[in-house]
């Protein structure tokens, strides 16, 4: 019980130095990701989505992967989402209201505690490092996907270990963004647990990764 009062504590104050460090980011975080919108792209093609599926977007920040999930479910489809932040939550929030979607449903929650309304035919992991960092995350939001579902991730790696100081540069990119900026070696690694044929690729020179894989039929791994 103590330890697991511990985790619970420690899992909170990564999540609140993860809110702290979105809060001034969200007005600009559209400008500043227009650079890896290909990436994010390529990432969605992963999920090789079709008509009438439901698709998970975690940690969606301002939404803005929710027009290529639309585009991929179609009319019939659906997109769920969360995202922790209030701040950039707030920016999908507008986005969707402007646009009068209403095949879209998101809500400003953790990523170990948010319940879906129905279970996920596909899921986007997109640049959500404490999310694929953090077990009882990982473990919430598999649980909620359909087995064979298709998954699809991109973020940030270190350098293979011969590239040494390199991987500084890493750590300082990735830093302002996440409470676990060092935990870069496989950040796959928990989701891909969870999957079978589990493939991933070196992006961005060797610093930035995607990966896809299907959902394990067994709940056990």
């Amino acid at each position: 019980m103590a330890q697991s009062q511990s985790q619970s504590q420690s899992q909170s104050q990564s999540n609140q130095i993860s809110i702290e460090k979105y809060r001034d980011k969200a007005a600009g975080y559209d400008a500043s990701a227009e650079f890896t919108m290909p990436l994010r792209r390529r990432t969605v093609a992963l999920l090789q989505l079709q008509p009438g599926q439901t698709v998970l977007d975690v940690g969606a920040g301002t939404g803005l992967s929710y027009p290529l999930l639309r585009d991929g479910v179609g009319p019939t489809g659906r997109v769920l989402a969360f995202e922790q932040s209030p701040e950039m939550f707030e920016v999908a929030r507008l986005r969707v209201q402007r646009e009068g979607w209403t095949d879209v449903w998101h809500i400003n929650q953790a990523a170990e505690t948010v319940v879906l309304p129905q279970p996920a035919d596909a899921v986007l992991f997109n640049y959500t490092h404490d999310i694929c960092r953090t077990p009882l995350a990982v473990d919430n939001l598999m649980r909620q996907v359909r087995p064979g579902a298709r998954v699809a991730m991109a973020g940030i790696k270190f350098f293979p270990w011969w590239a040494g100081p390199l991987n500084l540069l890493a750590w300082l990119k990735n830093r302002p963004y996440n409470a676990r900026p060092a935990d870069l070696w496989q950040p796959w690694s928990l989701v891909a647990a969870y999957c079978d044929d589990f493939r991933w690729s070196g992006t961005q020179w060797g610093m930035g990764y995607i990966a896809s894989g299907t959902r394990k039929a067994d709940p056990q791994r």
